[in-house]
């Protein structure tokens, strides 16, 4: 099995408990009348990358940077993955250029103490950011019944993953051990970071939001009318915390946003190379309007903040004259990676937008103005 991105994390974790929880937003929470969004932006990953040609790189990071505060016109950036290198450089470029950061580390697969240090060693990074002036948030991680062993039987990501959709473990002990560990990553970063402390959570995970400032979900639900995303949200709002939208979007395909957080599983990776499944057609279209369609019910909610997952996915090329092969269908980015020379792993790449990335900048740009 081929390494399993974040877009493959969604997946999994969409089928163990399907679309995302949303608690409060600021105006539910007060009272007051739904004012919009507080912070805008995306969600920027910081992986190795699955070549030495789509690795995180500094030159381009910051071109990429540059693109989302100017271009895109966000005022936020969630930085997350694994690396505390990576994180810190590409969260101090970030607060250089304007933007409020959203840090978050993701480091999976290893044992707890190695998970917990590593976000330690990114928070102290955080706080020293927030002294100097920075808007800057903490979460203390994201969906840890997948990434964290122990929690779910398995030695790996596959294998917890075969063990929740086979129904191999035992709910009551799962979130027995899913809450022991979080209120442990909660304690360590309130212990090096002194700002608003959050954590990225799935729809059926039985946090303790009282560890946290803010309430943090992933959301990828679907519905065909507006008032029903409405209902879904308002049904959280006991948790009394302000609501922070950690990742929402949808995959490039008709048909996409229904699927929600199994968008990725359009892919046979039985084949070499790995083949779209037949009868899928490209849409930038549909993933343009289903970012802004939920962003608009965010906005009119007033909830604290939302974050389009991802900006690009450097791993999933897009190919447009080879359907087959248009890995970037599969992907939640709002730029499409192009390389210079298809088919060459050695290949250099650059990105150009979608709709979505130009539909996203015009709701930002004007929420900028109001």
């Amino acid at each position: 099995m081929r390494g399993i991105s974040r877009a493959r994390f969604l997946g999994m974790a969409a089928a163990v408990g399907g679309a995302a929880v949303l608690p409060v937003g600021r105006a539910a929470a007060t009272g007051g009348r739904p004012r919009g969004l507080t912070h805008r932006g995306v969600v920027y990953e910081v992986g190795e990358g699955e070549t030495p040609g789509t690795a995180w790189s500094a030159r381009r990071m910051r071109a990429d940077l540059r693109a989302i505060a100017h271009d895109l016109h966000a005022d936020s950036v969630k930085v997350t993955g694994d690396g505390v290198e990576r994180l810190t450089a590409t969260a101090a470029e970030a607060a250089e250029r304007g933007l409020n950061v959203w840090l978050e580390p993701t480091l999976g697969d290893v044992p707890e103490r190695e998970i917990l240090d590593h976000l330690a060693e990114t928070g102290r990074f955080a706080e020293r950011l927030r002294r100097q002036g920075a808007g800057v948030h903490l979460s203390v991680g994201c969906e840890f019944v997948l990434y964290v062993p122990g929690i779910v039987p398995g030695a790996n990501i596959q294998e917890r993953v075969e063990n929740l959709l086979k129904g191999n473990f035992d709910p009551v002990q799962m979130a027995r051990r899913l809450r022991r560990f979080t209120a442990k990553a909660a304690a360590v970063g309130r212990s090096v970071f002194h700002g608003r402390l959050t954590y990225a959570a799935t729809q059926d995970e039985d946090v303790d939001w009282g560890l946290f400032d803010l309430v943090g979900i992933d959301y990828y639900g679907y519905f065909r009318r507006r008032e029903d995303y409405v209902r879904d949200l308002a049904s959280f709002r006991r948790f009394g915390k302000p609501v922070a939208i950690m990742e929402f979007g949808c995959c490039t395909f008709k048909g996409a946003p229904e699927r929600g957080g199994m968008g990725w599983d359009v892919v046979d990776y039985t084949k070499e190379p790995p083949e779209i499944k037949d009868g899928l057609v490209r849409s930038e279209r549909t993933q343009a309007a289903y970012l802004t369609d939920v962003l608009s019910v965010f906005e009119s909610m007033g909830l604290y903040s939302a974050m389009a997952y991802t900006f690009v996915t450097a791993d999933a090329p897009h190919l447009p004259h080879d359907p087959r092969h248009d890995l970037d269908m599969a992907s939640y980015s709002i730029v499409k990676a192009i390389k210079d020379r298809p088919g060459d792993p050695a290949s250099g790449w650059h990105w150009e937008p979608k709709e979505s990335f130009h539909a996203l900048a015009r709701q930002y740009a004007r929420a900028r103005c109001r």
